[in-house]
């Protein structure tokens, strides 16, 4: 089986579109690969939790990610921080990577716009030569994507290329898996990504209780770019039938808004709550979350040692 890898930041409140534009494709896609996923709380550093924050996230979105379907027994899951390499290899790499090359990253623009450069801390910079080097570790061929993340990839695969054309021919040309689900937009902005940085409305976490999701799904915007959303939002949980039920009342002007924000608080709710029964149960043995991720770093350090060790000896480091 060809070799997956990808990463998720420990930053709390995954939401329904975490799940659908990334989470559920990592599901369906352990039978495929040899799957390795990471907690990646190196690259959390970069913002601004506290140690806590950082410390109670890193567990939540391990019970998280087994809760909705990331099982050990076919994927390797582990904290990236416990694993000795990612930061090495990075370093390595960051020494092939050109400083245009990253300021050119629209993620960085965007970020570091928002705290002006001057306040922008160099881990930001560096973040994707990070992000490289937690693919490349691995020798992972694939890494599931959505179509912002694909500028990070093509910059993972010009260092990798520069790897091999300056020593020698190691590192494959990873592909992107791309997920089959569109961006996933905003409850009150239909306009934006759903996303924790515009505020609670804009999002369904997978931990809200459901008088949480009735309230949020109430007050979501019912204009026709908001109804269409809502519509959208639908389909990935309610039935096919139903949903072309509303589709086509819609066009013709019977579709009220209070019966399509009903069935989707219903069908939304129905598909949590299984999920939050999980969490419940992973969260009274903390012990077992941790062994999973303990086992899944000790199967990754052998493999990230294995190939760190090669790389040493073609750069010169190590006999």
């Amino acid at each position: 089986m060809k070799t997956l890898f990808s990463g998720i930041q420990p930053t709390g409140n995954i939401h329904l579109g975490n799940y659908l534009g990334a989470i559920k494709s990592w599901v369906e896609l352990q039978d495929e690969y040899q799957c390795i996923f990471s907690v990646v709380d190196l690259h959390a550093l970069t913002g601004d939790m506290s140690a806590k924050e950082i410390d109670k996230n890193i567990f939540d979105l391990a019970v998280d990610l087994l809760a909705l379907g990331i099982d050990p027994k076919k994927s390797t899951l582990f904290q990236q921080s416990d694993v000795i390499g990612h930061t090495e290899l990075a370093w390595i790499f960051s020494c092939l990577t050109p400083i245009g090359e990253l300021g050119r990253m629209t993620q960085f623009k965007e970020k570091s716009d928002l705290v002006n450069t001057q306040g922008t801390n160099s881990g930001l910079l560096m973040y994707p030569v990070l992000q490289a080097a937690d693919i490349l570790l691995y020798m992972a061929e694939f890494v599931p994507v959505g179509e912002d993340q694909l500028q990070h990839l093509e910059l993972t695969r010009i260092i990798a290329r520069k790897f091999n054309n300056k020593y020698s021919s190691f590192f494959p040309e990873v592909k992107p898996i791309l997920s089959p689900t569109p961006r996933v937009m905003s409850l009150h902005d239909p306009k934006k990504k759903m996303s924790k940085s515009l505020g609670e409305k804009s999002y369904i976490a997978i931990r809200d209780d459901k008088e949480v999701i009735s309230k949020k799904i109430k007050k979501a915007v019912t204009d026709d770019g908001g109804i269409k959303n809502l519509l959208e939002f639908y389909s990935y949980f309610g039935t096919a039938k139903k949903h072309q039920q509303m589709l086509d009342d819609y066009k013709s002007g019977k579709l009220m808004s209070s019966e399509l924000k009903e069935e989707l608080t219903r069908v939304v709710i129905d598909f949590l709550e299984p999920i939050q029964k999980q969490i419940k149960e992973y969260e009274k043995n903390p012990e077992a979350v941790y062994k999973i991720l303990e086992q899944g770093a000790k199967q990754a350090q052998k493999i990230a040692q294995n190939n760190l060790n090669k790389v040493k000896k073609m750069i010169g480091i190590k006999k």
